[in-house]
């Protein structure tokens, strides 16, 4: 505890010092011209779509749910403790394989389940995402996409915040994270889950490739960065116009009415419920339904200490 209070502590501080620095450079000239010349907002092709489709905005609370179950069983699993149970796939079913099926501890096997609904929910994403044409607003199109983001990064840095309307378009610096989220971030996670994966082959051409240090050493702190883009979109999206971008994000409508506010905090409630019954022995049951769970035996606690007894 004592740990993280000082890395908070020290995040404070330098937070504090970018904001200084930011608001200094913004009263030089050369930095003036350049934030005009570079609002923050590259132009988007004539024919990009406007406004956020209501699969979008599904797709928002699915990708943060998930997420959020990833999290939570991922540090399960790093946690180190025993398993309570393990489980056996059924090679009585699709896939069948030749060799046996490897056992799995019940919290390794509720990751990778969360893991599959979590890609399979990005494939659909990236397919709508092309196909409905939304692509263009979180893929760079133009290099003035690069000096932009230094501008909008400035903007917000020296607390005066650049004019927002994410219905239309998004500023480079979102389109440049969106785009490391989705097409950088999620593909790294994926390839190196499933290198630590028991699922990887033990044997043949791809046992050692890549190397199982080297995507440990990746798979963690892109977590970790999924973390810090959630908690600086989270701020961001709470401190801009909270209403309009909650009715954005969540309810695919424009306006500052309270319908997104509403389905945002039910999403809330949702996932403290997921984060709260994600414990692998209450999901035996649905475990059960595609392979064995064998419990294991759980340590009995010594008995309370009774006090000896007096005679008379």
């Amino acid at each position: 505890m004592k740990r993280l209070l000082l890395i908070a502590g020290g995040a404070v501080l330098l937070l504090g010092i970018a904001v200084l620095i930011a608001r200094g450079l913004r009263t030089l000239p050369g930095v003036q011209a350049f934030i005009a010349e570079y609002p923050g907002h590259s132009v988007l092709p004539d024919d990009a779509p406007v406004g956020i489709p209501a699969w979008l905005a599904w797709q928002h609370f699915f990708n943060a749910f998930l997420l959020v179950m990833i999290v939570r069983t991922g540090l399960i699993v790093r946690s180190k403790v025993r398993p309570p149970a393990f489980w056996t796939r059924d090679n009585t079913r699709w896939p069948r394989t030749d060799g046996a099926p490897r056992r799995l501890g019940i919290s390794v096997w509720l990751h990778l389940v969360v893991d599959a609904f979590w890609v399979l929910n990005g494939v659909v994403y990236v397919v709508l995402l092309f196909a409905t044409g939304q692509w263009v607003r979180i893929v760079p199109t133009d290099w003035s996409v690069v000096p932009n983001s230094i501008s909008v990064a400035l903007q917000y840095l020296s607390l005066d915040w650049p004019v927002e309307n994410s219905w239309v378009s998004y500023n480079d610096a979102q389109v440049l994270a969106y785009f490391a989220v989705v097409f950088i971030a999620s593909p790294l996670a994926i390839l190196t889950g499933l290198r630590l994966s028991p699922g990887w082959p033990m044997r043949g051409a791809l046992a050692k490739a890549p190397p199982e240090r080297f995507a440990r050493a990746v798979h963690y702190p892109v977590m970790l960065f999924f973390l810090l883009f959630t908690f600086v979109h989270v701020v961001l999206v709470l401190a801009t116009n909270t209403l309009r971008n909650l009715n954005h994000m969540y309810a695919a409508r424009e306006g500052d009415d309270w319908v997104g506010f509403v389905i945002f905090a039910l999403s809330i409630v949702a996932m403290v419920g997921g984060w709260v019954l994600a414990r692998p022995l209450l999901l035996v049951p649905v475990a059960e339904r595609f392979g064995s769970v064998r419990r294991m035996p759980q340590p009995q606690r010594p008995p309370a200490h009774q006090p000896p007894a007096t005679h008379r």
